[in-house]
């Protein structure tokens, strides 16, 4: 897939091209039918698959609080190349860039850079300046301008809308196997291990690697998770909780993963966190003794689910995405 970051690095038209335009946060089951209607389409024409999308997401520009995300533009780059796409644009978005008029984006980008020949976006699709660039408005273009609008209907999943807004009410929830299923995959947090208070295994007996949120991150329901970990091209289980450390008094939010079945020195490097199950909330203990003996049946109970479901595990491990 060639990625482009900016309008300006276009520099000639694309050969039949047929765009969808969107901010895809979590790359979910309805995006993905987007793409795969874009993939069909350009294929028909002996054309090219384009995708159009904005970094940071709208909404972190334009709303006070901004939006928790629930993929990182790298996983949702990753994702669109996995769905077959030939060239993803990603728009810086900026104040200024919110001022552009639809009809200006449409004309400037999508006719004269771009060169589309055909349009496809999702039912509820709308861009520009005060949103003005609505489906109505699109197929207005598309006829002044000669290409046609597909408008991929809303997807479904047992009677259940598949949305970003709705995915991230389950992730805050901790309904993991429930996000999954909106997904087509499980809900991942991924990042470099940092050094934390190193009482993991010394204290507690459990060793972590610890991953720190940034504000625009979408934090899970705070608690114990059954987890996959990825790193290094190695996948484990593990379990993971989010929370403040409450038998220690803690007030800093972390993400802490005990590895199983693991030693190596991982400081700096990146891992993945495929968030399975949640198991219990976080709450406070009398002290590492107390603490302890949780973990351990928590690490019990992890193993044994990713025992019962080790055949349809593999397949995330392998993808890690």
């Amino acid at each position: 897939m060639k990625i482009y970051r900016n309008i300006e690095m276009i520099t000639e038209q694309f050969s039949n091209a047929c765009v969808t335009i969107g901010n895809f946060d979590g790359v979910h089951c309805g995006h993905q039918q987007l793409f795969a209607t874009v993939v069909r389409k350009s294929a028909a024409i002996n054309g090219t698959s384009v995708a159009i999308t904005f970094d940071p997401h709208p909404l972190q520009i334009l709303l006070p609080d901004g939006i928790k995300l629930i993929s990182s533009c790298e996983q949702k780059v990753e994702l669109i190349e996995m769905a077959g796409i030939d060239v993803l644009l990603i728009i810086p978005f900026t104040r200024d860039f919110a001022k552009t008029t639809a009809d200006g984006f449409i004309a400037r980008v999508l006719v004269e850079k771009i060169g589309v020949k055909e349009l496809v976006v999702g039912f509820d699709y709308a861009f520009g300046k005060g949103r003005s660039g609505n489906i109505s408005f699109l197929k207005e273009q598309g006829n002044h301008f000669g290409f046609p609008v597909t408008v991929v209907d809303a997807h479904y999943i047992e009677k259940e809308l598949v949305s970003s807004t709705r995915i991230r009410q389950l992730v805050k929830e901790g309904r993991m196997a429930d996000a999954s299923c909106l997904l087509g995959r499980h809900y991942q947090i991924r990042g470099k291990v940092q050094v934390g208070k190193q009482r993991g295994g010394k204290v507690i007996g459990f060793p972590t690697a610890n991953l720190k949120f940034n504000e625009e991150d979408l934090v899970p329901k705070h608690g114990v998770y059954v987890t996959q970990v990825i790193c290094e091209g190695k996948c484990y289980g593990g379990i993971l909780n989010i929370g403040y450390n409450p038998t220690f008094d803690e007030n800093k939010l972390v993400a802490e993963t005990h590895i199983f079945d693991f030693s190596d020195d991982i400081y700096g490097k990146p891992i993945r966190v495929n968030l399975l199950k949640f198991l219990r909330s976080e709450r406070k203990f009398s002290g590492p003794g107390e603490l302890s003996e949780q973990i351990k049946k928590d690490v019990l109970i992890a193993k044994k689910i990713l025992s019962d479901h080790k055949n349809e595990l593999t397949m995330s491990c392998v993808e890690g995405i």
